[in-house]
Parts: C-alpha cells; sequence; structure tokens
C-alpha cells in the first residue's frame, strides 16, 4: 500500500538525473537505525532487499481529507502493510513479496523501545512488531521468519502515498466487478478508473470490498504497484529531471529509512535501472497454509505453508525470478485408481443395455455411480440389442470426458456422435463386467500467483 510510495523512489531514481539536483533531497529524510546491534542475520545474497512498511501514521493529513477518505480514528502504530522488494543484481528485475500484516510470527529476543524490558521471543501478529519494538524488531523478525538478509529499510504514511500518486497525474486501475468499503468509503463501478491520491488511499487499504478480507487486499495492493511502475515509466518522468525531482521531493517529507541508504544509493540505483519497464516487476504473496489459525492472546492469525513459502524467500536468496522454482514431483497414481484427464463427478452418463440380460442396465448405472459419475439414475434398453462389447458414444467435444470415462470401462470402446452434447453415452454389452475407479487429475499443489507489471488487467 503505503509502501507504493516508496518504491516509486527506487523506481523513478533515472539514470539522466544528476547528483546536483537531488543532492539536497534526501536531507528531508527521517532517519532510523533498524539495523543497530543486530547479530547472527541471515547470510547477504545477490541483489537488494529492501523492507518496505506501510504505517498508518496520518499527523499530516488535514480534516477535510479525514472527512473525505474516512481517515479518522486513532492509529494503531503498526505497519499496516509489509513487503520485500527485490532488486536483482543486474538490476533488471524487481520482485515484490508481500506479507499479510496477520500473519503469525514469533519474535526473537528484544529489549522494548520504551522501558527497556527484555522480551524473550513469543508469537505475535507480525504488524504488531512495530508496535512493540519499532523498525528493529520488524526487521529482525520478518529476517527470523524468512532468512532472507535486510539491506534497507523504507517506511511511509498516508501523506507520502497521497502526494506521489498526485504528483504523478494519478494511476489507473481497473475493475471487472463494483468495489464497495463502507469502512474506506471506497465506491468503484466496473471498468477502467484513474486514481488520485485520497481515492487511491481507499482504494489500497479496502479489507471490506470482498470475503477475501486481506489477502484481496493485498493483490489489488500489488496490482496497483504494477500501475504505479507502468504510469513513472511510460509517462516520461524518467527522463525529465524537473517531474522526478517534484515526485522526490513530494515523498521525502513523510519518509522514514535506514541510516545507509541516501542519494548515492538512488542515482546508483537509477543508473543501473535504465532499462526498467513494467515487464520488469514481479509480485505475489507468502503462500498461507492455514487460514483462522488461533492463539490464545493474540486472536486468528494466518500461518505461512512452510514448503512453498521456503520456495518464495530461496528466490530472493538465490536471486531468482519467483516463478523459476521446479514444479514438486507428483505422485504415481496406485494401480487400483489411476489418474484420469476429468474427474468423474464432472461427467454425465446416460445408460443403455445393449444386451437381452435383464437388469443390466441398472447394474452398470449403479456400478458407475458408486464410482462417482453423474449417471442420470434412468438406464434404457437400447434399440440395438446383441451388443458384445461395450460402447462409450460421445460427442467430440467432450473427447477428453469420453476416455475417462472408457478408463472405468476395461475393453470398452469410444465412437464418435457428433451433435451428442455433454452427455456422455454408454452402451453396456455382453463383455461387461466391473466399473474401475478412476480419480481426476492430481490437484495442483496451489503456487503463489505471480504477477507482472505488464500483465495487469481488469480483476
Amino acid at each position: 500500500m503505503r509502501a507504493a510510495t516508496t518504491l516509486s523512489v527506487v523506481v523513478l531514481a533515472s539514470a539522466g538525473i544528476g547528483h546536483s539536483l537531488v543532492a539536497g533531497l534526501d536531507a528531508d529524510i527521517a532517519r532510523v537505525d533498524p539495523f543497530k546491534d543486530m547479530k547472527n542475520r541471515p547470510r547477504a545474497g545477490h541483489g537488494m532487499n529492501v523492507l518496505l512498511v506501510g504505517t498508518d501514521g496520518r499527523d499530516k493529513v488535514t480534516e477535510t481529507e479525514r472527512r473525505r477518505f474516512r481517515l479518522g480514528g486513532a492509529p494503531c502504530h503498526c505497519t499496516d502493510t509489509i513487503m520485500i522488494v527485490h532488486i536483482s543484481e543486474d538490476r533488471e528485475r524487481a520482485s515484490v513479496v508481500s506479507l499479510p500484516r496477520d500473519s503469525y510470527a514469533e519474535t526473537p529476543p528484544h529489549t522494548d523501545q520504551v522501558g527497556g524490558r527484555e522480551h524473550r521471543g513469543h508469537p505475535i501478529k507480525l504488524n504488531a512488531a512495530y508496535a512493540e519494538g519499532g523498525p528493529q524488531l520488524t526487521v529482525r523478525t520478518v529476517e527470523n521468519m524468512t532468512h532472507v538478509k535486510i539491506d534497507h529499510y523504507l517506511e511511509v504514511d498516508f501523506t507520502s502515498f497521497m502526494k506521489t500518486v498526485d504528483v504523478l497525474g494519478g494511476v489507473k486501475i481497473c475493475t471487472a466487478r463494483p468495489l464497495q468499503d463502507p469502512y474506506t468509503g471506497l465506491d468503484l463501478a466496473p471498468g477502467e478508473h484513474t486514481l488520485k491520491g485520497g481515492t487511491a488511499l481507499q482504494y489500497v487499504r479496502a479489507r471490506h470490498a470482498d470475503a477475501s478480507s486481506d489477502l484481496g487486499r493485498m493483490k489489488r495492493q500489488q496490482r496497483f504497484l504494477a500501475s504505479l511502475v507502468d504510469r513513472a515509466t511510460s509517462s516520461g518522468i524518467l527522463l525529465n529531471p524537473l517531474r522526478f525531482r517534484d515526485v522526490t521531493r513530494a515523498v521525502l517529507g513523510s519518509v522514514r529509512a535506514d541510516r545507509g541508504f541516501g542519494t548515492d544509493e538512488l542515482l546508483d540505483l537509477g543508473r543501473a535501472m535504465r532499462t526498467f519497464s513494467p515487464a520488469s516487476s514481479e509480485f505475489t504473496t507468502v503462500p498461507i497454509g492455514r487460514l483462522g489459525y488461533v492463539v490464545p492472546g493474540i486472536g486468528s492469525t494466518l500461518k505461512w505453508d512452510p514448503v512453498k513459502s521456503e520456495r518464495v524467500f530461496r528466490a530472493l536468496r538465490e536471486d531468482k525470478p519467483l516463478d523459476s522454482a521446479p514444479p514438486r514431483p507428483k505422485p504415481s497414481p496406485t494401480p487400483q485408481a489411476p489418474r484420469v484427464e476429468v474427474a468423474p463427478q464432472r461427467i454425465l452418463v446416460q445408460v443403455e443395455n445393449g444386451t437381452a440380460t435383464e437388469g443390466l442396465g441398472r447394474r452398470v448405472d449403479d456400478a458407475l455411480a458408486a464410482a462417482g459419475f453423474r449417471t442420470t439414475h434412468r438406464p434404457v434398453d437400447s434399440p440395438t440389442r446383441g451388443v458384445r462389447r461395450t460402447v462409450v458414444v460421445h460427442d467430440p467435444r467432450w473427447d477428453r470426458s469420453a476416455r475417462s470415462l472408457a478408463a472405468a470401462l476395461p475393453g470398452s470402446e469410444l465412437r464418435a456422435a457428433p451433435g451428442l452434447g455433454p452427455t456422455l453415452k454408454v452402451v453396456a454389452g455382453t463383455d461387461f463386467r466391473e466399473v474401475r475407479r478412476v480419480r481426476g487429475p492430481e490437484p495442483a499443489a496451489p503456487e503463489p500467483e505471480v504477477v507482472r507489471g505488464n500483465e495487469v488487467g481488469c480483476t
């Protein structure tokens, strides 16, 4: 969300911007030291990892903005948005991984910012690490969970987000359905919209626009980031020193960053990213293994999938694209229940008795139903008697379903009948002995959805 603001700083650093133009701008950045006295940190990988956090800070928001965009209420002094942005060593790719605010986390041992009280490691929601131990505990907790070494820390708030979007002239988004959130006041009709600062903030903050809550919000944030990158790289800002200065000035007044991130880093990164484009960016959310994981005293949390999340963070450590991990090997099907292309539950079957044997149609229908096929439960006699070999009659458009059904009828024959439609016909012959159980395709373990900046459309 507000992390989009700081990403814009990184992306907008252009090779054409001179040091003299921006040399004084980083003086406006409030500094923090999130790496102070940190020990036993993960090994550094290739490329650069930036922890972007968006807080609910609203000190500089006007009363008019508070009312119009529903920004009232007391801030929680926690991180509303947490993302790891990895800039590849060759500076040709940016990978963004969203970490849900309600993620189940365990803090490392630490000392309170206020009071100096010592704490052992303990369970917590990830976004609460900031309230308990500030930027330092946030960084330490993220590193502890991901084993990714964080090189820089950037923190932004409501004001910097709105100013950045406005100075860019707005950001285009597209929605395929109405988006309404009574809490933020978001109200968008289907179609394409150019969102200015306040409405853009409503869009990326909305958690009640659909049933997916915070996970849906993170996807919108990622798509907004991709559109923001597209806007920044296609509007000429990167090649216009004065516009770049205006954007940077709008952002830096509300940013907090580690002491090592300044003008030289911005310019160096900008020079390296001359060819950066929307297609160079990729976005995903850490894979969730368990929703609603209840922890006493903390409440409902999201527990990461240990195998799939490790695959994502390994890609960051090894400086590889997020979707480059090899797929999991699929287990071999058992002889008793071979895999077929279409699951039995999706195949509709009408059974006909093609023999003189009374009750054979009912027996075949019952056996197919017991194996999971959707039968009509009304077998009929075929006009043709004396059928010796069982036949699966099918419309050629449903050939995959026909092959799957034939696999359950050993020795059966496939016969095409154009125009038959989606209901397959089984004409039972004298060779019928049994229905063999089959299984549908191995359910693919859902990999993290990776969205690239040039793939953003209506969602």
